[in-house]
């Protein structure tokens, strides 16, 4: 018994605002229908006990812990910039914000 029709795949291409000739409506019951078969056979697997995961490969983040670390100082920082107030990089205004 497929269970895909040509009405379903109609109604699918109607939703996806997609104009199919009836050549593409049967290829896509056959189509459809072999990956419901699929997704069957797939809920016949036992997964008592296996955890979900998001991805078949084992993942890990790269980032690094959030942590407070020892820092380039000021006058340090300051050194190599053209042009500074002592605390402060100072660049040209590049925003007209009007009068302020």
């Amino acid at each position: 018994m497929a269970k895909i029709t040509k009405a379903d795949v109609e109604y699918v291409a109607g939703l996806a605002q997609l104009t199919l000739d009836e050549a593409t409506k049967e290829k896509l019951v056959g189509e459809m229908g072999d990956i419901l078969a699929y997704m069957d056979k797939l809920n016949e697997l036992n997964t008592d006990g296996i955890e979900p995961t998001m991805h078949v490969l084992q993942m890990s983040n790269v980032f690094r812990e959030d942590e407070v670390r020892p820092s380039l100082d000021r006058d340090a920082a300051l050194a190599n910039a053209p042009k500074t107030d002592g605390e402060y990089f100072l660049v040209p205004k590049i925003l007209d914000v009007g009068d302020e």
